[in-house]
């Protein structure tokens, strides 16, 4: 016992502390509400998540991270070992996420093995479409950025090459009903790049998210070819639909389309399942929630500036 202010104040020593301390982290482990997992290895890890993501980049950008070198005789057997050793990799990550999918959903004839052979082989294969899009994606970059001096300064600085790359893999994850990874994924894009863009967006040919920093694009979006989009961009939802039982209904569509060669300007927000039309422009710090017709160009006025000038 020792006083402070004329009060007595109990200093239990730290052993004792400590041993009730564990007693009462442990009682937090006991009900079932989701934020712990004890059996930590059956789940995916950020780290495996991370070496594909890399390997995948790696092919689809060979040689930008300087990491290897290659040379157009012999890059067959390159790509070989890449996709090899990414087979490997990816074929033990999804396993583990259907695995634990299936004992989370209690499910007795889940095919494990069949399903990650299954997903491996599509994501795998989409590489070659992958990479034709994204060369879509950078040349739509650079004729849309007056900055940009070259094909490779994009590839290798610009965050939305990289949140778009990214976000295309975990796009065919996702429709491959994969739990987990492509939401890993894509998390890890938006830590890295600021941009924040849902597994399930659906992204056509020719995108390019200029800076990028705040741009959210939610999990039923879609955009079309060629479509522009600045910095502080938000494609999101604008209620959540519920069941009889009040439930969010996951999976409804309540995103934007946004189809080809539109422009939406920094601060612009679009929200619900409405319709961007062809060709339209959304200026900046718009906030729209109905859909527009091609052509369209939605701004708000012109706020009043008032301007003090110092006192000579």
């Amino acid at each position: 016992m020792i006083e402070c202010n004329n009060e007595k104040i109990n200093r239990s020593s730290p052993v004792e502390y400590l041993d009730k301390l564990v007693d009462d982290v442990c009682a937090t482990y006991e009900d079932s509400k989701g934020i712990n997992h004890l059996q930590g290895f059956d789940i995916p890890c950020q780290q495996e998540v991370l070496e594909v993501i890399e390997e995948l980049l790696e092919i689809v950008f060979p040689g930008f991270k300087g990491v290897r070198t290659y040379d157009m005789n012999t890059i067959r057997y390159s790509v070989g070992e890449m996709l090899s050793c990414l087979h490997k990799k990816l074929s033990r990550l999804i396993f583990k996420a259907l695995h634990y999918n299936c004992k989370m959903e209690n499910c007795k004839d889940c095919e494990v093995s069949e399903l990650t052979a299954n997903a491996t082989r599509t994501l795998l294969e989409a590489i070659p479409r992958i990479r034709e899009v994204m060369k879509k994606d950078i040349h739509a970059a650079y004729d849309g950025d007056p900055a940009a001096f070259s094909l490779d300064e994009i590839v290798v600085s610009y965050p939305g090459v990289k949140a778009i790359t990214i976000q295309r893999f975990a796009h065919v994850l996702y429709h491959h009903k994969v739990p987990l990874i492509p939401r890993m994924m894509t998390e890890y894009a938006h830590s890295e790049t600021g941009i924040d863009i849902h597994p399930g967006a659906h992204l056509d040919k020719g995108v390019f998210i200029d800076h990028g920093t705040g741009v959210v694009i939610g999990e039923t979006a879609t955009l079309g070819d060629n479509v522009k989009i600045y910095q502080g961009v938000t494609l999101g939802a604008l209620s959540f639909p519920k069941d009889a039982c009040g439930q969010i209904i996951k999976g409804a569509r309540r995103h934007p389309t946004i189809e080809s060669d539109v422009t939406i300007y920094s601060g612009a927000t679009v929200l619900g399942n409405i319709t961007i039309g062809k060709g339209s422009i959304i200026g900046g710090n718009v906030w729209l929630t109905e859909s527009v017709a091609p052509g369209s160009k939605i701004t708000i006025p012109t706020p009043e500036l008032r301007i003090k000038t110092p006192k000579q």
